[in-house]
């Protein structure tokens, strides 16, 4: 019989094969000015670009950009890494379960001609990522975890961060309680991993235990995209 340790690396395999796989060319698509995505990925793609665009609003808002250290858990292809980079940030970590990801993010990273010796590139699960930052970000990547790995999950990165924690996650509403055969929330019916809705009071209540308290939220929301925006601060 599986214990949850078991189900919990299972899960995570299965989360790195598909990433490294058919979800690297898909999201690779969809996080891109390819024309090759249906309406549903189209959508995904506007949603998740204001994700980003608050994100780098809110980070501009705060200024000192040049003296700050950065790290984006999660990093994708490198949405939010590579024009975070080009503002100025002091010093860059970009981090995520995908090797195809990464190499993603440091091939796009060189073709806007950004000086990688100020970018550190890692593959890397959230949970086995170190060091200590001013700002530690990690943008819907949470659809990966229940519940109470989330809350671990943001516990773990408040450690890492001085300063301030901004993250994103599916929130859990009525409506997307029905959609909850959430494959829905991906395009194509290929999509192999998890996804799961969070409770925001447990992910507010996780920071706050770790003591960092809410400043700003939004919510963003697409056609197939819905996105729960928080900036913590160190209290």
């Amino acid at each position: 019989m599986m214990t949850i340790e078991d189900l919990k690396k299972a899960e995570k395999a299965e989360v790195s094969t598909y990433f490294n796989g058919t979800g690297f060319d898909r999201w690779n698509r969809i996080y891109s000015d390819s024309k090759d995505v249906n309406n549903v990925q189209k959508n995904i793609r506007l949603g998740h670009q204001k994700t980003v665009d608050d994100v780098l609003d809110w980070i501009k808002e705060s200024g000192k950009i040049n003296q700050l250290s950065f790290c984006d858990a999660g990093c994708g292809v490198g949405s939010l890494a590579i024009p975070l980079a080009l503002l100025g940030a002091n010093s860059l970590t970009v981090s995520d379960i995908s090797k195809a990801m990464v190499d993603e993010t440091r091939r796009r990273a060189k073709l806007s001609g950004l000086n990688h010796s100020k970018i550190n590139f890692l593959t890397s699960d959230l949970e086995n990522l170190t060091g200590t930052f001013h700002t530690v970000i990690c943008l819907d990547v949470f659809i990966h975890y229940p519940q109470n790995a989330a809350e671990d999950m943001v516990r773990h990165l408040c450690s890492l961060s001085q300063e301030r924690l901004i993250v994103s996650f599916a929130p859990y509403t009525p409506l997307l309680a029905l959609l909850k055969k959430i494959g829905q929330l991906f395009p194509g019916p290929s999509k192999t991993t998890r996804a799961y809705t969070l409770r925001e009071q447990g992910i507010i209540d996780a920071a706050k235990s770790s003591g960092f308290s809410v400043v700003r939220r939004k919510f963003n929301q697409a056609p197939f995209y819905y996105s729960q925006l928080i900036e913590f601060v160190k209290s």
